[in-house]
């Protein structure tokens, strides 16, 4: 990170419980050092085991994100984030808005058949990440499924976790033509949520740029790079 980039991060990172004198002893190891690895390792996709020695230790940071997860920090850290970045942009903290796409993701052969499925749609043997962005493309919610499973059947399973957590705000949701059911439907009502189709013109072919639409893909091609995102492993 830059300068720039972690004065942001900190400023939005939990405080631990030593510096509020609540207990426990201060970490080894710089967080922003530890930030800095698991980006990396995202970024690049290697292996635990072989992180460059200028990171702190391998299993320090490997055990840095395991605990961060289990307890939620990592997703706290990000919501922070996000409700920071509408505040600049001079939004309300939580959106009222959102899109919903997903994406197919080809796995390794380390991946067991029993957590892959194949997408004849997109010729991908893997799984489908599905995610829900604000209007601004920021990320509000990530489900995972096996690439057989249909969009709008992963779709209200996605709605439900985002919805269950206190202060949500949604109330227009945009998809694509896949996006369509009667189970579908039920699931957005049961929590006020309207769903507005966006489809393509009559008549127009090719590439063609739909209005929200391209906000969700854009998205989608912000994680494409990565290389840990852009292809399943066993983990």
């Amino acid at each position: 990170m830059t300068d720039a980039e972690w004065s942001e991060v900190r400023a939005a990172m939990p405080v631990p419980a030593w510096l509020l004198k609540r207990g426990g002893r201060p970490e080894e190891f710089c967080h922003r050092e530890m930030l800095d690895a698991v980006r990396y390792l995202v970024d690049n996709g290697v292996k635990w085991t072989a992180l460059p020695v200028d990171f702190p230790y391998w299993r320090a940071v490997y055990d840095f994100f395991r605990r961060w997860r289990s307890y939620g920090y990592a997703r706290e850290l990000y919501e922070r984030l996000r409700r920071s970045a509408r505040d600049r942009a001079g939004r309300n903290a939580e959106p009222s808005g959102g899109i919903i796409d997903s994406q197919s993701v080809d796995a390794s052969e380390t991946v067991g058949e029993d957590s892959r499925g194949y997408d004849g749609g997109k010729s991908r043997d893997g799984r489908k990440r599905h995610i829900l962005t604000d209007t601004e493309g920021l990320l509000l919610e990530v489900t995972v499924t096996t690439a057989d499973v249909h969009d709008s059947k992963a779709a209200p399973a996605l709605l439900e976790t985002f919805m269950q957590q206190p202060g949500r705000l949604l109330k227009l949701v945009w998809v694509d033509s896949a996006y369509q059911g009667r189970a579908l439907a039920k699931a957005f009502a049961r929590h006020g949520v309207r769903v507005e189709v966006v489809r393509r013109l009559d008549g127009r072919r090719g590439f063609v740029v739909l209005a929200r639409r391209r906000v969700v893909e854009r998205t989608l091609s912000w994680l494409a790079p990565s290389r840990r995102l852009n292809r399943v492993n066993s983990q």
